[in-house]
């Protein structure tokens, strides 16, 4: 159980949502929980009602966030790497504003990041490393700052930027990567370098820094190629760091519950565990392949992680690395939690309901997406005010989960 000051701690992380909105990746925390309440408990044999169907949203892999009646995601259109505007309730277009060049990838072309939104602001970054700060009423930009040329920033393969950037407070935070520093805050009204970690130079790999508490210390975590550290929020300086080598890409956002971390990728890494002592000393507590997760990310409930490796779904013991239990899926992609249950969309379509349980897996519905391109469905599912959201490049699909 947290004690009250790790709960308020944690509260106060919460970037400001209205209702059950979703402002950043992962959602609330970066946890990848919603908080929404009283969703269908099973779905119709064809899936969920389509409340709505949009499209204009061009190339790329970033899923949305939802603030304020208002959706935001990125795509390439119109010759640009574009942030893009449209109505929660009807999904018809309110702005696109241009923040950098298209392209990128020759296999899988357009932008992988998802913004962040709180209050007015709208911070986005694209697979070129340009980093757009923008109104969320109209769309102008505020400001524009490339971190690949701005401080010589590396990524630990050539897969493109892909991080989600952090809005905290004052702060906008990021990880360029490379001998500058691999993570750098930014003033959040200039986009002016505030620090960076300076002796902690890993290449950025595709993971996304997170807030967390250890020891009732309040930092960043974020997880590169190489290693998985804690950061002081004011300085920059690194709190801890423990070595942690993955191979091609590192995705998965990091888990921290209990003054522990839990780290995971694919291309036959696996996982890890590591304890945090109050000196910053760590200790490795596990390293295992139980869990290979590759960029559908992973949901802590309670001591339990779970994800998908491969076309299988899994639970894993967080405390000691222990499978608990394997079965196959829908297939690889990835998972959020909602009410109880977990919704896993297959990066080759089909969208299934699973309870939250560790005692084993128990597929509830299934359906196969609509609309469906040739591209694999890379981008989160997200959940926000009874709806589910599926982006699918140029297409996003609304449907009604509320009962």
């Amino acid at each position: 159980m947290k004690s009250p000051l790790i709960a308020l701690l944690l509260m106060s992380f919460t970037v400001q949502t209205f209702a059950d909105d979703w402002t950043q990746w992962r959602g609330p925390n970066r946890e990848g929980r919603s908080t929404e309440k009283g969703l269908l408990e099973s779905w119709p044999e064809g899936g969920p009602s389509l409340s709505w169907k949009a499209t204009g949203f061009g190339v790329g892999y970033s899923s949305v966030v939802i603030a304020d009646g208002r959706i935001f995601t990125m795509g390439d259109r119109d010759g640009a790497s574009c942030v893009i505007a449209v109505s929660e309730k009807t999904g018809k277009p309110i702005w696109v504003s241009k923040i950098g060049e298209d392209g990128g990838h020759k296999r899988y072309k357009g932008t992988r990041s998802t913004p962040t939104v709180d209050g007015n602001d709208v911070v986005a970054l694209n697979q070129h490393g340009d980093i757009a700060c923008l109104d969320a009423r109209n769309g102008s930009i505020k400001w524009n700052v490339n971190v690949r040329e701005k401080f010589a920033g590396r990524m630990m393969s050539g897969w493109r930027y892909s991080e989600s950037p952090l809005i905290d407070g004052s702060k906008v935070v990021c990880t360029p990567g490379g001998s500058e520093g691999a993570v750098v805050a930014l003033d959040r009204k200039t986009g002016k370098k505030l620090w960076e970690t300076s002796t902690w130079t890993d290449f950025a790999a595709y993971s996304s820094v997170i807030i967390a508490a250890i020891h009732g210390k309040r930092q960043y975590v974020q997880l590169t190629g190489k290693s998985v550290a804690g950061i002081d929020p004011d300085t920059g300086k690194i709190l801890w760091k423990a070595e942690r080598a993955g191979k091609t890409a590192v995705i998965a956002t990091p888990i921290v519950h209990n003054n522990r971390v839990f780290v995971t990728s694919s291309y036959g890494v696996g996982c890890a565990g590591f304890e945090i002592a109050k000196d910053g000393s760590v200790k490795e507590l596990f390293k295992n392949k139980s869990l290979s997760n590759h960029h559908g990310g992973v949901v802590r409930i309670g001591d339990h992680v779970y994800g998908a490796t491969g076309g299988t779904f899994r639970c894993v013991d967080m405390r000691t690395g222990e499978q608990v239990w394997n079965e196959r899926s829908v297939g690889k992609g990835a998972t959020v939690y909602v009410d109880g249950k977990f919704i896993l969309r297959s990066e080759n379509g089909p969208v299934a309901l699973i309870e939250a349980s560790p005692e084993g897996y128990q597929e509830v519905s299934k359906f196969k997406q609509p609309e469906r391109t040739r591209e694999k469905a890379w981008p989160h599912p997200v959940v926000a005010n009874g709806r589910l959201y599926l982006r699918d490049q140029d297409t996003l699909l609304c449907f009604n989960v509320s009962k």
